[in-house]
């Protein structure tokens, strides 16, 4: 009998099971599969942006470049005009589509080996964390070496040229990627990405000390990654329309591919009431509605907000009431995945802190700052086209205040209106 008893008893998966699954194939495999999508992604926007035209065999690099400033990388703008002349260059801007893609395949690839897992050890996670990030560290490494290149800029035809060529100035345009900021910032972003898949995941083992957290933290994580990708959803399934009843196939395609997230969560954090800066001067164009390009083309910095977009065209007031409603789904869809035992101040103190959280994430990584500039012997701007500016930057902490203030309200009806719903894993009391 007490043969029987020992032989149904759960055996333990032997150590080398274990490493199998988290070995350093399987970590190469999630590494090189991220970099690839990435690079596709970016490559295939580059091209439908004209990209592939830039001279000197400068298309390799620029998507290298492209794909290092997804992940967080630090590329460095140089100009050079000769003696008599000076440039000067600057940019700041994450391709957030390329990131996107590269977080989704990058949490796929961690989390897959982990399934079917109740519980999971500290020591065995962080080992499967520190392989990945190793070879990430080393395709960060390529990534930023390669990204770098120098090639001159054609002045075209007139006096200006003239004058360039004259004098051997003729400017020359460059860009390198800071090595150790880029895998320190990459390796942060990694990072990053491992903890939200943990979180995020309800699947996904976690360390018996950590158990407790999950019923605060894991449905207010889902909710918010639902949410921003359901803005992404509904700017893809808007830009695909625009193509095809409007044309512009290659312009859209590049902006699908390259900047979709940053117009979505834009909407988002404009749809809540958050207020930007910005400016567009020179020949610097944003692949916006043309209402928000108008608020934007001033001689000064001016306030991008709802208010002033529904000045141009009262039409845009529907940002507001698609935030609402979606930010309601998110705020039921957390509360109906928690227990039924926690109460609705619970929740709307959950999400309050889960909103404010993804709002400052979210205009952190949708800043924008670029600008160039060449001068001939001390003057700018010789009657050509040389000089430009764009600038667009959240009013950070009016946005953290509104993502509280909102996470608190919706959370409250969310879970208000979840109360009915029969939670998985868990039974109803009987009535008498």
């Amino acid at each position: 009998m007490s043969r029987r008893i020992a032989s149904e008893r759960p055996v333990a998966a032997p150590a080398g099971r274990s490493v199998a699954r988290h070995g350093w194939p399987r970590a190469l495999a999630v590494v090189l599969g991220s970099l690839v999508a990435m690079v596709v992604v970016a490559a295939l926007g580059l091209w439908a942006a004209g990209a592939a035209d830039l001279p000197g065999g400068a298309f390799a690099p620029v998507v290298l470049a492209t794909v290092a400033t997804a992940v967080g990388g630090a590329v460095e703008l140089s100009g050079d005009a000769g003696d008599l002349a000076r440039t000067n260059a600057g940019l700041t801007v994450v391709p957030l589509s390329v990131t996107l893609v590269g977080a989704l395949v990058v949490a796929g690839g961690f989390l897959r080996p982990l399934r079917h897992r109740a519980v999971a050890g500290a020591g065995e996670l962080a080992g499967w964390a520190a392989r990945i990030a190793v070879l990430w560290l080393l395709g960060l490494v390529g990534l930023a070496l390669g990204a770098r290149h120098t090639f001159a800029v054609d002045m075209g035809s007139g006096t200006l040229s003239d004058l360039t060529g004259l004098l051997d100035a003729a400017p020359k345009v460059g860009f390198t990627t800071a090595v150790p900021l880029t895998a320190a910032r990459g390796l942060l972003w990694l990072a990053g990405i491992l903890v939200l898949a943990l979180l995020v995941s309800r699947g996904a083992p976690l360390p018996g000390r950590l158990l407790r957290f999950q019923v605060s933290v894991r449905p207010a994580a889902y909710a918010m990654v639902a949410l921003v990708l359901a803005y992404v959803a509904l700017a893809l399934v808007a830009a695909l329309v625009t193509m095809v009843t409007r044309g512009h196939v290659r312009e859209t395609l590049a902006v699908i591919l390259l900047g979709l997230p940053n117009l979505a969560w834009l909407a988002l954090t404009l749809g809540l009431g958050v207020t930007w800066d910005g400016r567009v001067d020179g020949p610097f164009g944003l692949p916006v509605p043309r209402v928000l390009a108008e608020v934007l083309r001033t001689p000064d910095v001016s306030t991008l907000s709802l208010r002033t977009i529904a000045a141009h065209d009262g039409r845009w007031w529907w940002l507001a009431g698609l935030a609402a409603v979606l930010l309601l789904a998110a705020a039921f869809l957390m509360a109906a995945r928690s227990p039924a035992r926690i109460r609705p101040w619970r929740h709307a103190l959950h999400l309050a802190v889960a909103l404010a959280l993804t709002l400052l994430t979210l205009c952190l990584a949708g800043r924008v700052s670029a600008h160039y500039g060449l001068s001939l012997l001390g003057i700018g701007d010789m009657g050509g086209n040389l000089s430009g500016e764009l600038l667009l930057r959240p009013r950070l902490w009016s946005a953290v205040g509104l993502g509280a203030l909102w996470g608190l309200l919706a959370g409250f009806l969310g879970a208000s209106a979840a109360r009915p719903v029969p939670r998985r894993g868990e039974v109803a009391a009987r009535r008498p």
